[in-house]
């Protein structure tokens, strides 16, 4: 019995600097626990949208304006319109196109403008389009013409409709579309396509249970995060390794019932973000 208790109070103590030297996180795992630790944000009404918009359902900003640029729903004239922050409609951009159902916008990194007509309610449309154009020659625009390549009926079956998107982004040279499903309201599908005009098959490169339907999306300046939204939520996805695999990233769900029928976002800096409501309102959301 002494000699076990000799044994034990030799090894207690090294047992204890054992875990007091080992067990501590270094420096560089402490600080990256930090950095990725999402900074304490709040959601603020900036404005009411003027008039003319009365359904908005894409926005972009704009930094060498430090404006927004958006646009109406379907069965619209095909405008964008750019707004300050107080809501006052600065400028109507009238384009010569269809707005058969304008559901989103993206910029690249060269300013390019892509607007999604991609609304697609009864997964009946056969061809798809996003444009891109640049706000300072409006008049020169490349069609990106597309359909899906798992699409096979047109409509499919009722539980099946998931070939509706509401939300693109830009990031590395390729737009990504998230659909909206309309069969079970479940599955968000991610497809992939060129930026550049064409007529292509948008490749389908993922899928994820959100469990809700996607109405908007965004990559933030970095490409390291990426924001979808529905109606009421945001969902931010940090730490993204590849734009076409973003749901790997750490998740984070945010309540914002307040907004309405949320049906835009988009990043202004790397953590901050702007929203539109098809009720007409402007939010961002962001640092305190």
């Amino acid at each position: 019995m002494k000699l076990m208790l000799k044994i034990l109070a030799f090894f207690i103590p090294v047992m204890v600097a054992l875990f007091y030297f080992l067990g501590q996180p270094s420096d560089s795992v402490a600080n990256k626990s930090v950095a990725n630790t999402p900074t304490s944000s709040k959601l603020e009404k900036l404005a009411n949208l003027p008039s003319p918009i009365s359904e908005s359902s894409g926005v972009e900003y704009l930094t060498n304006k430090k404006a927004y640029v958006t646009h109406n729903d379907a069965g619209n004239k095909p405008y964008l319109y750019v707004v300050d922050q107080k809501g006052e409609l600065l400028e109507t951009i009238k384009l010569q196109l269809p707005n058969v159902d304008w559901e989103d916008l993206t910029r690249d990194d060269a300013g390019n403008i892509y607007i999604a007509d991609t609304g697609n309610n009864d997964n009946r449309r056969r061809e798809l389009a996003v444009y891109k154009l640049n706000l300072s020659q409006p008049g020169n625009i490349e069609a990106i013409r597309f359909t899906y390549e798992d699409q096979k009926e047109f409509p499919p079956s009722p539980k099946d409709r998931n070939f509706d998107v509401e939300a693109i982004f830009w990031q590395g040279g390729k737009l990504y579309l998230v659909s909206k499903d309309r069969g079970r309201k479940e599955t968000a599908k991610v497809y992939e396509l060129p930026d550049t005009g064409g007529k292509f098959k948008a490749k389908l490169i993922g899928e994820h249970k959100l469990g809700t339907a996607v109405t908007g999306a965004a990559s933030s300046p970095s490409g390291q995060q990426v924001a979808l939204i529905s109606e009421g939520a945001l969902h931010i996805y940090r730490n993204v390794k590849s734009p076409a695999a973003f749901f790997e990233g750490d998740y984070q769900k945010i309540n914002i019932k307040e907004a309405g029928q949320t049906e835009a976002v988009a990043f202004e800096n790397e953590h901050t973000l702007v929203i539109t409501s098809e009720n007409g309102g402007l939010y961002r959301y962001g640092p305190k």
